[in-house]
């Protein structure tokens, strides 16, 4: 449904352990473009890793609701956990996922299911990594809205924006349903087709019955 990174530089849909010089480029892109702010990175679409780029991270943040400032996330019903996850990256800066259970003052388990979680509400993202002398290196967690505060100080309305992430995924795809938009930006499938439908008013989309379901296409 959405580009993928490792798609582009090898032409294959699926990863190949085989190609190594391509999985190591693949892996250190994905660390390397957050940390210089290239990119936003982090479990934000349907919990899978994804790479969103300047340019639409302020529409796709429009969907929280929130201001886009460093501590809008106060305004959100979170759970204990996740809520002093987000105050202690707020307070420290950015922070490895082998030092925030300590500053969260939380089980490891527990801090690495909110840190998901808050990622996908997009209050958290990755700054990057931490090298350790032995193991894997870490994932370096920062606050989204602080990150990018300069992308987000303009954010557009939520029907514009889910108007416009729906006509990013239908030219990435092709042809899509509510549900395949509602699976990526989340919402309910009633909004996604009413934002395709937008679309197809403005004659950049066009509707075909699929039976069972609606489609939208090109």
């Amino acid at each position: 449904m959405l580009p993928s990174l490792w798609e582009a530089v090898t032409g294959k849909p699926v990863v190949d352990r085989d190609f190594a010089p391509d999985v190591a480029l693949v892996w250190g892109w994905k660390d390397e473009l957050p940390s210089r702010k290239l990119v936003c990175a982090g479990k934000h679409l349907g919990g899978r890793a994804s790479l969103v780029s300047l340019e639409v991270l302020p529409v796709l943040y429009a969907l929280t609701g929130r201001s886009g400032q460093p501590a809008d996330f106060r305004d959100e019903e979170l759970s204990p956990v996740e809520r002093d996850v987000a105050e202690a990256l707020l307070e420290s800066g950015p922070v490895s996922s082998a030092e925030l259970p300590s500053l969260a003052g939380h089980e490891r388990k527990r801090v690495s299911a909110a840190a998901a979680r808050l990622q996908r509400r997009l209050v958290l993202t990755s700054a990057g990594r931490q090298e350790h002398d032995q193991g894997w290196p870490s994932v370096v967690f920062d606050i989204l809205s602080r990150r990018y505060a300069e992308r987000l100080e303009a954010l557009p309305d939520a029907d514009a924006a889910r108007s416009i992430l729906a006509g990013t995924i239908l030219r990435s795809a092709g042809e899509v349903s509510a549900a395949d938009v509602a699976a990526v930006i989340g919402g309910t499938r009633k909004q996604a087709a009413a934002a395709l439908d937008r679309l197809a008013a403005e004659g950049r989309a066009r509707q075909r019955d699929a039976g069972e379901y609606l489609l939208w296409a090109l």
